[in-house]
């Protein structure tokens, strides 16, 4: 078994951990876009290259605008954003290309080869920041009128294909759609599914990473179980809606897309075209959220389309409509007061969010998103702490994850009581999202 390469420890100034955050994106540069991490996932995910784009901003506008150009390259015409783009002659990846078979939907590009479903829509929100942060004022102008369509479009596909009764709140269909793959908020929906027996496959991540930092045969088997489905549905939206055991009403998937079409409206203002549509999609959205996934005692839960009941789970994205502006300000200082409570101390370091709570009895600390603190998660709550005037709880988060990396190097996350980093080493959102940071108004 080879684990990984463990990422380059930290010490010294701010400059040299820019220097080093540059030479963990350079390293992951595919000539076009940039690797999540060299070895473990050596292709382009949707919303890591989001966050990319933000972190390149600050220093290289052509490589943030080519980031999110290359990925919007693989748009499906029905407005679909995959979540993974392959990239010819890269590692070996599992499920790969000849798994998804996206070719049986009409929709899907013939090239370049995509997965079949998709990831949080922070594409709009990036692209905002790239342009906010551009010197060339008329190659930033232009690229905002090229991404305009392609972005309405990712969007109208969400509130077409992932919704139902006419409701405003998306649905996933996949652990993997988001961004938490193995997280406990999905072990009762995986419980559910009977996967065929017979199906095997070779898992690539084990061979470059820890295993037990990763998710189980069985929840793999399960994944694969529901690409088969949609594969055979010829990633039909409607079959799917009908047949999948695993739907889900996601908080942060949501409020995500809150802020995403808030800064579309900002987007299409800029560009001198109307704002009203994405503005109208922001307010339904933030408010069923308030109204169907908004729990006082707990903050925000995500809600089982199938069996109609929440999912009680203390991860980090109950916190996450803080980002997006949703809750009132009584209604935020109440969340604040959980999110407090729900911090760890890492040592020597400051607070930080992990992504379990501790108490849980699910809880790992090195184990993907079931214990360990990440810096996207992290940089989302401390974006909204700032927003709602929680100045010194954000300043201590914005610390933490400088530190974070500055100690263990820009792993793909961190042990909550120590800081050592774990998962995919020399990790690009964690030194584009720590750019940002230093870099910070």
């Amino acid at each position: 078994m080879v684990g990984p390469t463990p990422g380059r420890p930290q010490s010294g100034s701010d400059a040299e951990l820019i220097a080093h955050a540059r030479e963990v994106l350079n390293a992951n540069w595919l000539g076009h876009a940039t690797s999540p991490s060299a070895q473990l996932y050596p292709h382009q995910w949707s919303w890591d290259s989001a966050f990319v784009a933000i972190g390149y901003a600050h220093y290289d506008e052509r490589r943030a605008r080519a980031e999110l150009e290359s990925l919007f390259a693989a748009q499906w015409a029905n407005g679909l954003l995959p979540h993974i783009v392959f990239v010819n002659d890269a590692h070996p990846y599992f499920p790969g290309p000849e798994v998804w078979l996206t070719e049986g939907s009409p929709s899907a590009p013939r090239h370049p080869k995509t997965s079949g479903i998709v990831q949080p829509p922070v594409h709009a929100t990036a692209v905002w920041h790239v342009y906010r942060h551009s010197s060339d004022r008329d190659q930033a102008a232009e690229f905002l009128a090229t991404m305009l369509p392609r972005l309405t479009a990712w969007h109208d596909y969400l509130y077409r294909e992932r919704t139902r009764d006419g409701g405003p709140l998306v649905e996933i269909w996949h652990p993997w759609e988001s961004g938490m793959d193995n997280s406990p908020l999905w072990d009762g929906i995986l419980a559910r599914i009977s996967p065929d027996p017979t199906t095997t496959y070779q898992r690539t991540d084990l061979l470059v990473a820890e295993p037990a930092e990763r998710p189980t045969d069985a929840e793999y088997d399960r994944y694969i179980h529901l690409v088969k489905l949609f594969r055979d549905c010829g990633y039909d939206g409607q079959l799917i809606r009908e047949l999948t055991p695993f739907a889900v009403r996601d908080v942060l998937f949501n409020a995500l897309l809150v802020q995403a079409n808030r800064d579309l409206a900002s987007i299409a203002r800029a560009v001198d075209s109307p704002d009203a549509r994405y503005l109208e999609w922001a307010e339904a959205t933030a408010h069923a959220i308030e109204s169907e996934l908004r729990h006082d005692d707990v903050g925000y839960l995500d809600l089982d389309v199938v069996t109609g009941e929440p999912i009680a789970t203390p991860v980090w994205a109950r916190f996450s409509p803080l980002f997006a502006g949703v809750p009132e300000p009584d209604r935020a200082a109440k969340l604040i007061e959980q999110l407090r409570a729900a911090m760890v101390t890492v040592d020597g370091l400051g607070a930080a969010v992990p992504s379990l709570s501790p108490d849980d009895p699910h809880f790992d600390p090195t184990l993907y998103w079931r214990g360990p603190v990440w810096i996207n998660a992290n940089w989302l709550i401390h974006h909204g702490l700032r927003r709602y005037g929680y100045t010194s709880e954000a300043d201590e988060l914005r610390t933490t994850m400088i530190e974070l990396a500055r100690r263990g190097g820009f792993s793909e996350h961190y042990h909550p009581m120590t800081g050592r980093g774990h998962g995919g080493a020399e990790f690009a959102w964690s030194a584009a999202l720590v750019l940002d940071l230093l870099d910070e108004d």
